[in-house]
């Protein structure tokens, strides 16, 4: 396979002019000053009144209909009504305007051909201007006139101006972009939008005991487990060991709930009277606006719920009287813990459940979705290729959804976007999409494909920005696909992370990760695994019932659902990522075996000198290299990356693997293969060797985070380890050896009682610093 030129893939700056003007410094001034600036027309139709009747039966259905050229918007229309009201707003692009007069017409809907009931005219050259944050321009009423320019009957209120988009009425308003898009739901689709994810909940139910159960069969000891449904969410707990009517279990099962809760918990004690055959013993349903909400680890109290036992009587399911059961739990909603529906190693948010656990915001995070350039044809559409292409970011808890842009390979969206950072330590997604809901959801001539077509993504870790710089780059889409690797295009970006408060955010390189209660009380590994998994299904199942929606594959993408798939590509990524760690190792032992081997005898004599100084006066030694340490981190300021990270092909091994091994990558899970031995082998390989993957992934991560301690990377971590090690080496230098051997030991064996379960602050600082999985494919 013929590997891409590299510099196809490559990041590129870019030197746009943003607001209004070139970006030559690090700041700029202006509210919405990360976005070229863009001339639109903005027509706002408000309502009509005293129009006259058009039918026989003496009304009429009126529309308005705005024409600038080749461009054409329309309103909805009314039955029988004189004074309608629209309420909408109309915006043309200037650049494609080729008119010089508005047109602004009423007519009367019929079913043959539309009647003229008046129009009012604009001379471009005559429409005023408004710059945000202008006061809103007022609409005033202007008289419909003929054809032939006289004054007709009724009157039209409307407001038309020049604006950017910047202006209020920009998201709502109809684009000239979109002009062959007609219904609307069509053009909600194509519309900017904004959407919160769902506030998740870990819901804990311990489940204590139960009393008083009735078995169908008491010839036998019951056999009794207790089953939890919380919509598509089902666990069950182990078979009791007491086999008797009184079972005690004492046994958790976590949940993921989001609000608003629709959905009750369900609990059904049942009992295994044979193969593959349960008998349901008593079940109770729990509202979850009645739970306890936990924000500490401190127990909540215990509650004794009745069971009930429906049974079915004529085909009627009816509940059963005198049945007196009843089951002993702890429920509660851990507000403790953050909700993981990301990757760790992609993690926007990082803040507990609960809104009393958070801290204040250390800054602000602002994206300006500029353009995209060179976009690949996604679809077929009147016989020929196009693409209508839209934005998706996320952070946080905020998702947000440029306007989608008909038929272009360079599409310009220019919005601009903010967000607040909590975390410096975090990261934001971009993604770039085809809609495929345009023109009754067909997406063109090749058939009913219903899903959004992925372009490409983009991820950038705050923690590598340098705070107040204006980050301006052309970022490669890249796709990979059973035949390889793909570049879809480049999108431009601008971006720019303002700090509120350096203290407070270089204070948070000392705090965990993740909330307390991850430390306190952690859940297990497949605990988590299988969290996130149904976090990211109500995630997706909650922002595809918005309006307009936004898709399931669409928010599953931006969340990699599925990365945790075995792959040999990525496995063949990590370990050369570890060779790379080790790499530096290997390169001081060649440098001390020629040290050994009188390489260079200068270097061989200086270094014989310098140990016999350092067995001499023993206390020099930490001095000497924390004191070297400052020193490499200094020299190395001058080589800091001044790029943000972008997708790296090499890194991800995407642009030299196999045919076979994209087969293996994009097989189906189970595999698709005939054979049930074959099958059975390869499923097992895959989730053995997905767990081996995942731990070289995590090992390649602890190394590169030692690397970027020197790097500037992080330019905050590296100026605080660098600091650190100049103070150190003060500290040192000055404090007897024997004493800092005699603390450090005496710290190292010190009791339990003195230990505390929240990592160290040293530990919290490595787990911060920015490793090369932002840059993996």
């Amino acid at each position: 396979m013929q590997k891409p030129p590299q510099e196809d893939f490559s990041l590129k700056e870019t030197n746009p002019h943003l607001g209004g003007g070139k970006v030559t410094g690090d700041k700029l001034t202006s509210t919405y000053d990360l976005v070229e600036q863009m001339q639109y027309l903005y027509v706002r139709v408000v309502k009509a009144k005293d129009l006259p009747s058009m039918d026989v039966t003496g009304g009429c259905d009126p529309y308005v209909e705005v024409r600038l050229g080749n461009y054409k918007g329309t309103t909805r229309h009314f039955e029988k009504k004189s004074n309608p009201e629209w309420s909408q707003v109309f915006a043309f692009s200037k650049e494609r305007i080729q008119a010089s007069v508005l047109e602004v017409t009423v007519k009367d809907k019929d079913v043959v051909k539309d009647d003229f009931i008046g129009r009012v005219l604009f001379d471009l050259n005559e429409v005023p201007k408004r710059v945000p944050p202008d006061s809103p321009l007022a609409p005033q009423w202007y008289r419909l006139e003929d054809r032939k320019g006289d004054k007709g009957k009724g009157e039209l209120m409307l407001a038309v101006w020049w604006g950017t988009q910047a202006d209020e009425a920009f998201p709502e308003a109809w684009h000239s972009d979109a002009a062959t898009v007609s219904g609307t739901d069509a053009l909600a689709n194509i519309r900017s939008k904004v959407y919160l994810s769902p506030k998740l909940w870990y819901l804990r139910v311990n489940v204590i005991e139960a009393q008083d159960l009735v078995p169908g069969d008491k010839g036998r000891f019951p056999e009794v487990y207790v089953k939890a449904i919380l919509g598509s969410q089902a666990l069950r707990t182990r078979v009791s060991q007491s086999r008797t009517i009184n079972p005690m279990w004492n046994e958790d099962l976590m949940f993921v709930a989001a609000e608003p809760f629709e959905e009750p918990l369900i609990l059904s004690v049942e009992d295994r009277v044979g193969p593959n055959k349960d008998e349901v013993l008593g079940s109770c349903a729990i509202p979850l606006q009645y739970v306890d909400r936990r924000l500490d680890h401190k127990p909540v109290n215990t509650r004794w719920f009745n069971l009930e036992k429906h049974i079915v009587v004529d085909g009627e399911k009816k509940k059963e009287i005198k049945f007196s059961s009843r089951i002993h739990l702890r429920v509660c909603l851990e507000g403790g813990y953050h909700v993981l529906d990301e990757s760790t190693h992609y993690s926007s948010d990082l803040r507990p459940t609960a809104k009393q656990l958070w801290k204040h915001s250390i800054g602000v995070l602002e994206l300006g979705v500029l353009t995209a350039q060179g976009l690949m044809p996604m679809k077929v559409k009147d016989g020929r290729q196009t693409t209508d292409a839209y934005c998706v970011a996320k952070y946080g808890q905020k998702w947000v959804r440029t306007r989608t842009i008909i038929d272009s390979f360079s599409p310009k969206w220019n919005e601009q976007y903010t967000w607040e950072v909590f975390d410096p330590c975090t990261v934001i997604t971009v993604g770039v999409f085809d809609n495929c809901h345009l023109h009754g959801g067909g997406g063109g001539d090749k058939g009913g494909g219903a899903r959004d077509s992925r372009i490409g993504k983009v991820r950038i870790r705050l923690s590598s920005l340098e705070t107040d710089r204006v980050y301006t780059h052309a970022y490669p889409l890249l796709v990979l696909h059973p035949s390889g690797v793909k570049k879809m295009g480049e999108i431009q970006l601008a971006v720019r992370f303002t700090c509120s408060s350096l203290l407070n955010m270089m204070h948070m390189y000392s705090h965990p990760l993740l909330p307390k209660m991850h430390y306190l009380h952690p859940l297990t590994v497949s605990q988590l695994d299988n969290l996130r998994h149904q976090a990211t299904q109500i995630v997706s199942m909650r922002l595809s019932r918005a309006e307009p929606p936004l898709r399931k594959e669409v928010v599953e993408y931006m969340l990699d659902v599925g990365s945790h798939m075995w792959s040999m590509r990525r496995s063949k990524a990590n370990f050369f990522r570890i060779m790379n760690v080790l790499g530096g190792v290997i390169a001081v032992g060649k440098w001390f075996d020629q040290i050994c081997n009188w390489k260079n005898p200068i270097t061989t004599v200086l270094i014989h000198i310098l140990f016999f100084i350092l067995v001499m006066y023993p206390e020099l030694i930490l001095p000497t290299i924390f004191l070297y340490l400052f020193l490499i981190g200094v020299w190395y300021y001058r080589w800091r990356p001044r790029n943000p990270p972008h997708m790296d092909t090499r890194l991800s091994h995407a642009d030299s693997a196999h045919p076979d091994e994209l087969d293996e990558e994009f097989d189906t899970f189970p595999t698709s293969k005939p054979a049930d031995i074959v099958r059975m082998r390869y499923d097992r390989l895959r989730s053995i060797a997905g767990r081996i993957q995942t731990v070289v992934g995590d090992l390649a991560t602890q190394g590169e985070r030692l690397q970027s301690l020197l790097s500037w990377r992080d330019p905050r971590a590296t100026a605080l380890f660098v600091i650190f090690c100049l103070v150190a080496a003060i500290v040192l230098y000055v404090t007897p050896f024997q004493v800092v051997a005699l603390l450090t030991g005496f710290y190292v064996l010190r009791h339990p009682r003195f230990r505390h379960k929240l990592p160290s602050v040293p530990l919290n600082f490595f787990r911060r610093l920015p490793a090369r999985t932002d840059s993996m494919l």
